[in-house]
């Protein structure tokens, strides 16, 4: 455990709410002191997300309260996350690696075969812009360009697919998606692993099964979608994957593994012509 990865949190409904978490805090600075596991006041921040009020925390260091600076950005474990839970910001970012990764990439090789192709852009450059992807998956026309730029600009790397062929025809002929199908394709794999008890997390935290189960299309894991009054929680996870996950077919879903889901949802995926 590192003091850097230690986070604390609470629901802020009214101003008075702050004063538990200014008790939580104390307490979890105690219990630092106790185990040697000193915090720097200087290092933690605060992070208001979804509530206007102000409220002001501190921290105690060798018996002076020391007021905790806020933020509206912070990069935790590899993502950042703004106080408007919009990905904009780790989009950029994650674009812009993924750029200066392709831009050494074309200084060193130049023009590559799409065997070469396919090494080198799958190891180096995409997955800078799908670490963590269902966290902080693009919804905004702007960030999902962002992103799919640096594919359509990789793919120029290959000989004999230059300018002169449409993008959509470059990605036939390497065999890829576009990245915002991949996101989907990712998306779908996740539901599939947590429904089914490969990922070690309770699916009911993300998800409800439908209460009704139509004999007439659809399958028998039909997941229910909850109303969303914000546009940015109809977007997460646990949203926009359940209308996609409710259309796939029985046989898809009730796949044996992870790999045979992933090559029946490929196959579906052709036949279907998506």
């Amino acid at each position: 455990m590192f003091a850097d990865d230690t986070k604390i949190w609470k629901g802020i409904t009214k101003i008075e709410d702050q004063d538990s978490l200014q008790d939580d805090l104390n307490k979890l600075v105690a219990w630092s002191d106790k185990w040697l596991l000193k915090f720097n006041p200087e290092k933690c921040k605060v992070l208001h997300i979804g509530h206007g009020f102000q409220t002001e925390y501190g921290m105690i260091d060798n018996g002076i309260n020391c007021k905790l600076h806020t933020t509206d950005e912070e990069k935790d474990l590899g993502i950042y996350i703004t106080d408007d839970l919009k990905p904009g910001l780790q989009c950029a970012k994650a674009a812009s690696k993924a750029m200066s990764v392709l831009g050494l990439i074309k200084r060193t090789f130049g023009k590559v075969d799409r065997a070469c192709f396919q090494l080198l852009y799958k190891t180096y450059v995409r997955p800078h812009m799908e670490y963590c992807v269902q966290a902080w998956s693009p919804f905004l026309m702007k960030d999902i360009e962002c992103l799919e730029k640096v594919q359509r600009r990789a793919t120029k790397m290959v000989r004999g697919l230059d300018r002169d062929v449409p993008y959509a025809e470059r990605l036939k002929i390497l065999g890829l998606y576009s990245h915002e199908k991949r996101r989907l394709r990712g998306d779908l794999i996740e539901v599939y692993k947590i429904l089914t008890g490969k990922e070690k997390v309770n699916a009911s935290t993300f998800f409800q099964q439908a209460p009704t189960v139509s004999t007439l299309r659809g399958h028998s894991m039909k997941l229910f979608r909850p109303r969303a009054r914000l546009n940015i929680r109809k977007n997460f996870f646990s949203h926009r994957v359940v209308s996609h996950w409710n259309d796939l077919p029985q046989h898809v879903v009730e796949a044996p593994s992870v790999n045979c889901f992933k090559s029946r949802l490929d196959k579906h995926w052709r036949d279907m012509d998506v």
